[in-house]
């Protein structure tokens, strides 16, 4: 098994996650997606998320159709906060028997500036291959679109004269030419809240839990 790992707060899980990890079996000759969806992140704070185990459970049902995608809880068993370093670990000793290459392990944009910055990030470069993706906000739409949200538009403005080649940890990464697809789980949450439409923008599974849950403020109308 060739497994790549796409971490995330997933709050909630929508098609551009669905067609990164597509693009990562199809472009880089993985077979295996494990969407780890983070108990609590050190970086970052989650406004208006819900429980982990609601976000977990719109993982399942959004990677259950595809047999290449796989919903992996060791982030919200473990709780405390939610280190990479810690999950590849973790992946690395449960599939063993049948991990044929390192893990790869997905970074969006916006993230690269502060990846030094992450614990144990050295060990971690050195462990899997890193792969590198477009956020599709930063170059459709730029900082200015209000559906980015503050946190990520700070980090579009970081990261737009971020030099890669300037970073050691980076230097064996893969640049991944992703599809930009301009959505957001912020833009989701926004939209479920105003009364919007939002069934095309996450998989049909995640919209009836939406809907039936009332989650984010769903109400019908």
């Amino acid at each position: 098994m060739r497994a790549a790992v796409l971490g995330g707060s997933f709050n909630p899980l929508h098609i551009g996650h669905l067609a990164l990890a597509d693009e990562v079996c199809v472009e880089l000759g993985y077979d295996t997606v494990f969407f780890v969806p983070t108990f609590s992140p050190p970086h970052k704070e989650m406004q208006g998320a819900l429980p982990p185990e609601q976000r977990l459970r719109l993982v399942q049902l959004a990677c259950a159709p595809d047999p290449r995608f796989r919903a992996e809880s060791c982030e919200i068993d473990r709780g405390g906060t939610s280190y990479t370093y810690d999950t590849v670990l973790h992946l690395e000793r449960q599939y063993a028997s049948c991990l044929e290459a390192p893990l790869g392990l997905v970074l969006g944009d916006d993230l690269l500036p502060g990846f030094h910055l992450w614990y144990r990030a050295a060990e971690l470069a050195a462990r899997c291959r890193l792969v590198l993706a477009r956020r599709p906000f930063m170059e459709e739409h730029g900082a200015s679109n209000k559906a980015v949200g503050a946190y990520a538009a700070a980090s579009y403005a970081e990261n737009r004269d971020f030099d890669i080649s300037a970073e050691p940890l980076l230097k064996d990464a893969v640049r991944l030419a992703n599809p930009p697809l301009p959505v957001s789980s912020t833009d989701i949450r926004a939209r479920i809240a105003q009364g919007k439409g939002f069934r095309y923008l996450v998989p049909e599974p995640v919209f009836k839990y939406i809907k039936e849950g009332n989650l984010y403020g769903y109400s019908q109308h």
